[in-house]
């Protein structure tokens, strides 16, 4: 940081203090801003035109907004930021991290973390030391500070594309994506699998392009990421213990509730627990065309992890065919070396024996994968 610019933040500081002290924090809009205007003059009365209303803007971040935040959130190419504490900030661009410097302490960034949470009745400090939440345009927040973080608050804000992505992105031909579109349009029960920020939720959002628009979409997750583009959707999100610690309402229920909702589709934006096994219920019991996702290395993978996750919920020994016969296909994603994300595999639940076996459906390509030919049969057993 140079000389200027640490004057500048100093500046910043100061007026923002003032302006809490001086306010009590109960001013917004225009009033806001003509206090902050006035104050920035008094402080640094030699500032130039360009410099003031550059200061101006900051200190308005800094009292109602997220801060220098606010100017990186406005780049849409910012895919995730993420602070490692002592003031180690990186931002994600087209997959690939590069370090950033904001001019940010823990203190100013466990400060916006808690402007964040607080509305949501949430709270971040020694004693509750983990908070996830979200920005108003979607963005997932998850924060740790210490003792659990080491070496400082650690923070991470994905970002989520507010356009549609087509399948086409993915890496696939024109034939793997029609094998796709026909397989959401036909009913099938799909499971997304793949690695940490491999592009989970965004195939979901393409995947779900192909619902027919008179279908009724209940959503499910855990923070709400999902942003389909369709004329019918109803959106639900699990909410953690309050500051009391009572009052969570979790995934599980939600499923639950969703039955009752009178969905054509239920998708869930990630299985992570036993509601693994309220969903293979609703896969089950008529509910076609149901989609999820979950973290796995491979194809074969997920089906072994969603049993193990299933089996959580208590019910023994019934797992495995609730599998067999509520999930119809496993589409495996990934990221490259170079940051984009691919589909790797599309794969068919089959067989006839009790254990858990994969059709192949598509053959890998130097950019992801090719169908291997047309929508199998399997379809008609959901409507197709």
């Amino acid at each position: 940081m140079t000389l200027v610019a640490a004057q500048l933040d100093e500046i910043r500081r100061t007026v923002h203090r003032r302006v809490l002290n001086e306010t009590q924090g109960g001013l917004t809009g225009p009033a806001l801003r003509r206090v902050v205007v006035q104050l920035v003059g008094e402080v640094a009365p030699v500032l130039d035109g360009p410099t003031r209303a550059t200061l101006v803007a900051a200190c308005l971040d800094d009292i109602s907004g997220l801060g220098p935040l606010e100017r990186v959130l406005a780049d849409p190419s910012v895919t995730e930021i993420l602070y490692n504490g002592h003031g180690r900030m990186f931002i994600e661009r087209d997959g690939r991290l590069a370090g950033i410097d904001l001019g940010m302490t823990d203190a100013d960034v466990v400060r916006i973390v808690q402007r964040i949470v607080a509305p949501l009745g949430l709270r971040l400090d020694r004693t509750a030391p983990i908070v996830d939440a979200r920005l108003p345009d979607g963005s997932r927040v998850h924060a740790v500070v210490p003792p659990l973080a080491v070496d400082g608050p650690c923070v991470c804000i994905r970002r989520f594309p507010n356009r549609k992505i087509a399948l086409d992105r993915f890496g696939v031909t024109a034939a793997a994506q029609a094998l796709l579109e026909a397989m959401v349009r036909s009913g099938w029960n799909m499971v997304v699998s793949g690695g940490t920020s491999s592009g989970k939720t965004t195939l979901l959002n393409a995947l779900a392009g192909a619902i027919p628009p008179d279908e009724r979409i209940v959503t499910i997750e855990e923070t709400a990421e999902l942003q389909l583009a369709h004329p019918h959707v109803v959106r639900l999100e699990s909410r953690p213990a309050g500051v009391e610690g009572v009052g969570a309402i979790g995934v599980r229920d939600l499923v639950r509730t969703a039955l009752r909702m009178r969905p054509d589709r239920i998708v869930v934006g990630e299985v992570r627990g036993a509601e693994a096994f309220d969903m293979l219920q609703a896969c089950n019991t008529g509910h076609n065309g149901s989609l999820s996702t979950l973290h796995a290395n491979t194809a074969h993978d997920a089906l072994v992890r969603l049993e193990a996750l299933a089996n959580m919920a208590g019910v023994p020994g019934s797992s495995r065919s609730h599998i067999r016969s509520g999930i119809d296909a496993v589409i495996q994603v990934a990221r490259t070396r170079t940051g984009a994300r691919r589909i790797t595999e599309i794969a068919a639940l089959g067989g006839t024996s009790s254990e858990l076996q994969l059709i192949a459906l598509s053959k890998p390509t130097i950019d992801g994968c090719d169908a291997i030919g047309p929508l199998p049969t399997r379809a008609s057993r959901n409507g197709g």
